[in-house]
């Protein structure tokens, strides 16, 4: 009975190494290398269209501040005008030398 047992055991056990033997060799299959590159090409065009909207939101959030202070007649408040100067003027450093 226990020589019954093991063999079972040993028959469930080969079954599946196999099954993952061959999952793993049909992922280096044309098919499965193709598949493979469909999946990752799908993602990556799904987080770069993710990246796009948030970047749209922002910009719409921001464009619509920018009116709400115009119409209000207050002065435009550009945060990064010092970045632009700082690099500004490090390139005119450059250019003197």
């Amino acid at each position: 009975m226990k020589r019954l047992l093991w063999l079972g055991v040993g028959l469930a056990v080969g079954a599946i190494v196999v099954r993952k033997v061959t999952r793993k060799a049909n992922e280096f299959t044309p098919t499965g290398i193709a598949t493979s590159l469909s999946q990752s090409a799908g993602g990556l065009v799904e987080s770069l269209r993710s990246f796009v909207d948030d970047v749209r939101e922002g910009m719409a959030e921001r464009e619509q501040e920018i009116h709400e202070a115009f119409a209000a007649g207050e002065l435009y408040d550009d945060q990064f005008a010092e970045l632009r100067d700082g690099t500004q003027g490090r390139h005119a450093s450059e250019d003197q030398r």
